[in-house]
């Protein structure tokens, strides 16, 4: 490794540097990851080439949860490693900024691996990652494995975290995990290469991938939680500005209007858990085509009383009628999350699973 690259890796004096009015520390990966964000691709190149593989991984880890670097943090860096350089804009370490980074100096599958390190469970190697993987999820994985292989990760993996996920597999399975952890002697460091082989490829690679959510799915959930004149308020403004995410936006929430795809089975599910309060008031604000399909899943009996109660209801605030349908538009989510109903944005897509 060259001077230069070396001063950026092993730069430990720990800086303090103020952040909107705070002191903040970085460590000397944080601050070797603020350098080479400024320098950008073309200058940081050479420096990235002389780092090894483990300072590479060390700094791409600390550029991915960085987060915003103001330009006084930058000077104060910048004085310390002996070089005056002042800048008009403020810099972002992320995720995708790291991972661009990286792609232009080395090879795609290395890129891979090691983003997928960086978006994983946390930990320096691949078993202390897995003892940061929620039981469950890695006892549904492991639950489809030989037994050896289960046993081979039980003893490599946290004790307390081992024995929750053998408590979540099934009995004769996690039995014969426990006798073949008791017979098993020295593992061979090619077998214990396999292993962690095959569970970077066929795990973590995809655990890390799952765990990146499309920001338009999550603006829809949080969308989902704003009360009707918020919603709509929100999405009018954002389809000036960009009509093409408001689109997306909209397709990807479950709205009151969604509850008409409904099937027969599913809406009478529903309404036998509203209460008949609840479910006027909603309907109250409802449109004539809503009203209609609503009734005709419901008696006869049941309908003349329902349009009685929202005819006594008289004039109502369209806050409370917003509250009442999306309390519906709630209740249908849990009774889909418990398999009671199935839920759908159109007659004959997937189902939605919450």
């Amino acid at each position: 490794m060259d001077a230069q690259s070396e001063h950026v890796s092993n730069s430990s004096s720990g800086l303090t540097l103020s952040a909107s009015g705070e002191d903040r520390r970085l460590s000397g990966a944080e601050r070797a990851a603020v350098l080479l964000l400024a320098l950008g691709e073309e200058h940081g190149k050479r420096i990235w080439e002389g780092l090894d593989e483990i300072e590479v991984r060390e700094v791409s880890a600390a550029m991915a949860s960085l987060g915003p670097v103001t330009p006084a943090m930058l000077e104060e860096l910048f004085v310390d490693f002996l070089k005056k350089l002042s800048t008009n804009g403020a810099l972002t370490g992320n995720v995708d900024v790291t991972e661009r980074l990286l792609n232009s100096f080395l090879p795609g599958d290395r890129v891979n691996q090691i983003m997928e390190e960086i978006r994983g469970p946390a930990g320096r190697n691949m078993w202390e990652k897995l003892s940061n993987v929620p039981e469950q999820i890695l006892a549904n994985y492991l639950k489809n494995e030989y037994p050896q292989t289960i046993a081979v990760v039980m003893t490599k993996i946290h004790p307390e975290h081992a024995a929750r996920v053998l408590s979540l597999l099934q009995e004769d399975l996690s039995l014969e995990v426990v006798t073949r952890m008791l017979k098993m002697e020295s593992i061979q460091k090619d077998i214990l290469n396999k292993v962690e082989q095959t569970l970077r490829v066929e795990f973590m690679s995809n655990l890390s991938q799952t765990s990146r959510r499309d920001s338009h799915e999550i603006m829809a959930e949080i969308f989902n939680n704003f009360d009707r004149q918020t919603e709509v308020r929100f999405l009018t403004a954002l389809e000036e500005d960009d009509r093409e995410s408001a689109q997306k936006i909209r397709n990807m929430m479950f709205t009151f209007e969604d509850l008409l795809k409904l099937d027969a089975a599913s809406c009478q599910t529903l309404l036998r858990t509203i209460e008949k309060d609840k479910l006027a008031l909603a309907l109250k604000g409802a449109n004539e085509i809503a009203i209609e399909f609503f009734t005709s899943n419901m008696s006869a009996r049941a309908a003349k009383m329902l349009i009685e109660d929202m005819e006594t209801l008289g004039p109502v605030r369209l806050r409370e009628v917003d509250e009442a349908q999306s309390a519906m538009v709630g209740k249908a989510k849990e009774l889909a999350a418990s398999g009671e109903i199935s839920i759908s944005k159109k007659k004959g897509e997937d189902e939605f699973v919450y």
